[in-house]
């Protein structure tokens, strides 16, 4: 019966390290939000603080952490050399310059701020983004673009990574 027992306990030990994982869902979010004003879109991206940790050192072949002070000057170069690549923005029609304004660190998650060069009365608007791409091949963007208060959402999984809306 103790055979049994200690046999039974291993394998539930077993099995549960086997069925374990950080996080089984490689999730991020891109928010385009056209400001009416400054004539730009105002982008926010928000990705898990591993992840993009792991996506930016594995590109660059760096060992920087986003809760090390010392790490984040070099960390604001290297998301906006990774944001240049993994993020294109064409508005009707237009590729459109995105430039990366900055970052910021929130408890699990890091968001990204960025914003396109000005743009006079968006129609169609197409987006590639591939953050993450190059470390998961089950990462999911979920793409949220609002114009004028009209929103358009739609999810991106790996290999796609175009998006096209007509406001």
């Amino acid at each position: 019966m103790k055979r049994f027992a200690s046999v039974l306990v291993l394998f539930s030990l077993i099995l549960s390290l086997l069925s374990f994982r950080f996080h089984p869902y490689h999730v991020g979010s891109m928010e385009f939000n056209y400001n009416k004003k400054s004539s730009t879109f105002e982008i926010t991206g928000r990705f898990f603080m591993d992840d993009l940790e792991n996506a930016v050192n594995k590109k660059y072949g760096k060992n920087l952490h986003f809760m090390d002070k010392k790490s984040e000057k070099e960390m604001q170069q290297i998301l906006k050399s990774y944001a240049s690549e993994y993020l294109k923005l064409k508005v009707n029609n237009q590729l459109t310059k995105v430039n990366f304004i900055g970052f910021e660190e929130d408890k699990e998650s890091v968001d990204l701020f960025l914003e396109s060069e000005p743009v006079a009365n968006p129609k169609k608007i197409e987006t590639a983004v591939s953050f993450l791409y190059n470390i998961f091949d089950d990462q999911m963007n979920i793409i949220h673009i609002t114009i004028n208060g009209n929103r358009k959402s739609e999810k991106l999984s790996f290999p796609n990574r175009y998006l096209y809306q007509q406001f």
